[in-house]
């Protein structure tokens, strides 16, 4: 079964608006363990304007699953990573004013910086995954930056699903397949919710994981989150 990571900025941002230390982040993080997660997946930005860089070290000596950190790689970022050393770190090519992440790496014209990123991970015996849109071209070049797996965008997905959803899966597929065929683990990730995410798992083939923050956390206002993660792990069940 695709595994289900939760991302909890939106924790950190509720946190973050009253100050203080509630909702407690760490908390939340292994309340969703206990609730099921195989993962917890967290994006500390520059500003810290949800994650902080404090959250990141207070989790990853509790956390009983995987831990992924998403960000861009900055030289602050990779010190960071390097020290913590979650299971996997996500590259995103987030500009620091970014509202949230909104495109892919460019594996051609950044072949050269995300190789030596990734070669500086890997010696620190962390996985890494490369955001990415749904094109098998970038596809193929991103195995030439040594990266275990990529991770595809699914805004587009997500935004064309009500109005086509063969369609919309269709250039996803297609990198899937593109992906297998150069050896790439498959994450996936961004505006996955209840609605369109058992289709998502359906015809992905090597779909190995998934993260899903925002539409988690909001279907938690409403159905409480034990019962949203548990939800979300039953669209994984394909």
């Amino acid at each position: 079964m695709t595994r289900l990571s939760v991302n909890i900025n939106k924790i950190a941002t509720l946190r973050n608006a009253r100050g203080g230390d509630l909702p407690n982040v760490v908390k939340a993080a292994l309340d969703c363990e206990r609730f099921g997660a195989e993962g917890i997946t967290v994006h500390p930005r520059p500003d810290e304007r949800h994650i902080r860089y404090k959250d990141v070290f207070d989790l990853k000596p509790l956390l009983a699953g995987e831990f992924n950190i998403e960000g861009y790689p900055s030289r602050g970022f990779i010190d960071m990573v390097c020290s913590v050393k979650p299971t996997q770190v996500t590259l995103v090519p987030d500009p620091p004013d970014v509202l949230t992440s909104n495109a892919g790496w460019d594996t051609f014209l950044h072949e050269s910086f995300l190789t030596e990123v990734i070669a500086e991970f890997r010696k620190n015996g962390i996985r890494t995954s490369v955001f990415i849109d749904p094109d098998p071209g970038l596809i193929r070049q991103a195995v030439k930056t040594g990266t275990d797996r990529i991770e595809l965008y699914t805004e587009s997905y997500a935004r064309n699903f009500h109005a086509d959803r063969g369609e919309a899966i269709r250039t996803y597929r297609e990198a899937a397949v593109a992906a297998c065929n150069a050896g790439l683990g498959i994450n996936a990730g961004h505006d996955l919710n209840l609605e369109n995410l058992k289709y998502f798992a359906q015809n992905i083939p090597g779909l190995l994981e998934v993260s899903i923050g925002h539409a988690l956390i909001c279907d938690a206002l409403y159905l409480g989150l034990e019962n949203s993660v548990q939800l979300y792990l039953r669209q994984l069940m394909v």
